[in-house]
């Protein structure tokens, strides 16, 4: 494999397929993106790493023969090192209203910090991460076993951050409206 000085390509996209074409395989899976973002990495810097789905689906429309277990797993290990590196596992909590808020105003400092900076990846990594806490906070909100109360918190967290997800930058005075609502000063009886 040539230095990282010596690719030729001068986009990502195409250094993709510079490398891919280099490494000669029959299909591509995690050896094979992992070498391609190293590249990537050293020509473009790390800031530049795409997701390795997304390096496989353009390989994919390029023709590549992807062997998908192996791209999927690669990609959830790869987008769970994004997330820790962007809070640490319990920096951030949704076991109830109060902690609920707390953290949504931690995704939304992070959130502002990265449009200001024009991070898009970072963005949509932090969007995705925070649909992971949605679909939790749902599934607590149906489960059998877990108190009603619990339940109706889940379930008013959940829209909390359907509507953060939204509209972030209107969800402080949406917040503070529902606070206001017959439906949730019965929750927090």
């Amino acid at each position: 494999m040539p230095p990282a000085n010596r690719w030729r390509a001068r986009t990502k996209h195409d250094l993709i397929i510079e490398v891919w074409e280099e490494l000669d395989c029959e299909s591509v899976g995690a050896r094979e993106l992992k070498q391609i973002q190293k590249v990537i990495g050293q020509k473009f810097g790390t800031g530049s790493l795409d997701s390795p789905a997304s390096v496989a689906r353009t390989l994919a429309d390029e023709g590549a023969v992807l062997r998908h277990p192996e791209v999927l797993s690669l990609d959830t290990e790869w987008r769970e090192r994004e997330m820790s590196a962007l809070f640490s596992p319990d920096e951030l909590n949704f076991s109830g209203l109060a902690e609920a808020w707390a953290s949504i105003k931690k995704l939304d400092n992070l959130r502002r910090k990265f449009e200001q900076n024009s991070e898009q990846q970072q963005l949509g990594s932090l969007r995705e991460m925070t649909l992971i806490f949605k679909q939790d906070a749902l599934g607590m909100a149906r489960s059998k076993t877990v108190e009603r109360q619990k339940r109706l918190e889940a379930k008013e967290i959940a829209q909390w951050l359907t509507v953060w997800l939204q509209s972030p930058d209107i969800f402080e005075d949406w917040l503070s409206l529902r606070k206001r609502s017959p439906e949730f000063i019965q929750l927090s009886i």
